[in-house]
């Protein structure tokens, strides 16, 4: 079953587009939401986890944490069930929100270059809600591969756990861009990948914090190379 979002502004700041900028949000936003649906649907998912727990259906309220590179097969995914997520402020951030609540997302517009503590605040009223929060977590620039301190610092105010995870594709384009990102080649096999759930207390001191922080960088670094290990094990395909 799943969960419609809420409906949200898409900038508390509201910004005037030019006309120009109108007509390429559109074209972005539309363009971008067919080749996730396109593409997506063609897909073989296939799902595992450092532990049992985590192979059973995602339990609410959750943090959950991956890197940018594959944000394409983790949002069609994990589509239409009111999750939320932290998107940027920037031009970019604006056809990012409009592409991800046409899949059912709620986009919680934040960044930590710009109005990062609003962005928290929203999604701790997400989580007290009972629903989760998602974070790309090396976004919206990096450096690729290079956790932010956003989900640990939600975790540390909420006490909720975080789960990181990744997803590998079999055959996929990989873009020149900041964040590598991979767009799925039709067909490919997918594994996802997720590892066992941090604990933040709440309140943690700051060494506590660092500990944990530094646990979320190394479970994700190892879902990584676990899931893409998957395929470089597999025998090759034509």
């Amino acid at each position: 079953m799943t969960t419609p979002a809420t409906t949200t502004p898409i900038d508390d700041e509201a910004r005037v587009f030019t006309a120009g900028e109108k007509i390429k949000l559109a074209l972005i936003s539309l363009i971008g939401y067919l080749a996730v649906r396109l593409i997506g649907c063609t897909l073989r998912y296939e799902i595992s986890a450092e532990t049992e727990e985590g192979l059973r259906e995602p339990v609410h309220p959750g943090i959950f944490a991956f890197w940018h590179r594959c944000v394409i097969p983790a949002t069609y995914q994990w589509r239409n069930r009111g999750l939320a997520v932290l998107t940027s402020r920037s031009f970019d951030g604006e056809y990012i929100a409009r592409i991800i609540r046409r899949l059912g997302y709620e986009p919680i517009r934040g960044s930590s270059s710009r109005g990062g503590a609003q962005g928290l605040l929203e999604l701790q009223r997400v989580l007290e809600q009972g629903r989760s929060a998602v974070f790309t977590i090396d976004g919206p620039r990096g450096p690729a591969f290079v956790a932010k301190r956003g989900a640990t610092a939600l975790a540390r105010i909420t006490g909720v756990r975080i789960v990181p995870f990744y997803i590998a594709v079999e055959r996929a384009w990989a873009l020149r861009s900041w964040d590598r990102m991979i767009i799925p080649k039709p067909f490919s096999r997918v594994h996802a990948r997720a590892a066992a759930a941090i604990h933040v207390p709440a309140g943690a001191d700051e060494a506590t914090f660092d500990r944990c922080h530094a646990a979320l960088q190394a479970a994700l670094e190892r879902v990584r190379d676990d899931a893409e290990a998957v395929f470089r094990s597999a025998p090759a395909t034509k």
